[in-house]
Formats: structure tokens, sequence, C-alpha cells
């Protein structure tokens, strides 16, 4: 059922890359609640195939498969949705990719991609997206980042740092945009509980975050899904270029949590 604030949304159309999994596709799902038509981008087409067909409105979705590193595809994608939707008000730059490894055995190669995802593609997408959203009188978008931007730990040199530069970026963005009344902002995830963190988080790793995070549990998809939604919709009119950490209070604690606890 279409909610009140999904009337409102029902001609807005919004891009959502890295949408075949994780926090991106729960994205694309909460703003086709919401009433937007959605266009998910993503670089794996097989799994981007089988979310789309998972989901209840896939009449008002599009998907591209496209890598946000690609200019020229970016491009492409942007105009694709401009051709089949006529607008696009809303863009979330989720697409990322991750390398933990210490600093002496990051390669080039890995740390070259890893700043061409994460940081270039939201360039590449807010530059492609821009036009369209002021020609139908702007928009918003929601840069993911991460806790990782925020405050550094070992083996996260390429992924780290791309995230703390995306931060200054989505600022540039911000600045640069108001006057197209595009606002810009970021939602830095702390640990969350996506297929990637079960497969890869030890029941160590896993204690060690519950641990340090004053909630004491991981985030959930749903929940940065609904960080992203507020900063895109109009009760956030007057937020631009501001970083939102939704990570359980992880970056506002500092050690001792588990001694505390068992005061």
């Amino acid at each position: 059922m279409t909610t009140t604030s999904g009337t409102m949304n029902e001609n807005k159309v919004a891009l959502v890359t890295g949408a075949a999994r994780g926090i991106g596709l729960a994205t694309a799902r909460r703003f086709l609640a919401e009433g937007y038509r959605v266009a998910m981008l993503d670089i794996d087409g097989e799994t981007l195939s089988r979310a789309h067909a998972g989901l209840a409105r896939t009449e008002d979705t599009l998907t591209l498969v496209c890598d946000v590193a690609d200019d020229q595809g970016v491009a492409a994608a942007v105009a694709a949705i401009d051709a089949a939707f006529g607008r696009l008000d809303t863009l979330v730059n989720n697409a990322g990719v991750a390398v933990f490894k210490p600093l002496l055995e990051t390669s080039y190669a890995e740390w070259q991609r890893t700043l061409a995802v994460n940081l270039t593609g939201p360039f590449l997408c807010v530059q492609a997206a821009a036009p369209v959203m002021a020609r139908g009188g702007g928009g918003a978008v929601v840069n993911i980042t991460s806790i990782s931007g925020l405050r550094a730990s070992t083996l996260r040199v390429a992924y780290g740092t791309s995230k703390a530069a995306l931060s200054h970026l989505t600022r540039q963005q911000a600045a640069e945009l108001a006057a197209l009344n595009i606002r810009v902002n970021a939602v830095a995830p702390g640990p969350v509980d996506t297929a990637m963190a079960k497969a890869v988080h030890s029941p160590a790793i896993r204690a060690d975050y519950h641990d340090a995070i004053p909630l004491n549990r991981y985030g959930l998809e749903e929940e940065i899904a609904d960080a992203i939604l507020y900063l895109c919709s109009a009760r956030a009119s007057y937020i631009t270029g501001q970083t939102l950490a939704v990570d359980g209070g992880f970056d506002a604690a500092g050690i001792g949590l588990k001694t505390l606890r068992g005061g």
C-alpha cells in the first residue's frame, strides 16, 4: 500500500548505485515504499537482475549495469534514466569496494581501484546527475561514506582514505550545487549486519565491535536506508554539506565500554 508520503513522492525518481545487494538494495526498497520510481545501478548484472525480480513494484524500476568509475558509462546511465523517467530527484552514491590489507601489502592497483570506485564514482555520478536534477528544480544527493572515514584503524589504508576524501567531496559538492537547489549530504555507516559482514566478521571481531559500540549491536541495512531517506526528504530541507554517522555511537565513544557495563 502506498503511504501518504508515498503519494507525495509518486512522480519522483531516485538513482541508487550499488543497488544489487546490502544497503543499496535496502535503500531502493525504501524509496519504492515511499512512492518513488527507482533506477538501480550496479556492476554485477546477474545479482542486480535477481534483486530486481524480487521487488514489489518492478514496473517502477529501471536496472542499469555500469561501473561507476567509467565516465562514459555513468553518462550513458543517467541519460537512460532521463529518457525513461524524464527527471531525477535523488542520487544515492552507495557503490563501493573495500580492500582490507596492511598498508605495506596494499598494491598500487588495489589503491587505484578503491579510490576510483569510492571517490571518483560519486564525483562522476554527481557531475552527470546534477544537470538533470537542476532542470527539474533541484534535488538531493547522499554519498555513503563510512565510519572508517572518520576514524583510522588498521587494514583500511585505501578504504578509509577513500571514504574520508568522500566526506570532503560531499562538502565541496554541497557548496557548489546549492545555487542549483541541490543538497548534498553523507551517511557514514558503522558496523552493519550485511551479508558481507556476516561472511567475514569472525565471532571475535563481532565481540570486539559490540564492546566498542554504545548500543551494543550491529546496525541493520534498513536503519541506514531510513537515514538516507530522511536526508533526501523535505524534512531535511535546510541540511546540506553534513556527514551523519549512523553507527550506534561507535564514533562518539572511547575505550572501556565493556568494563563500564560490567561495573
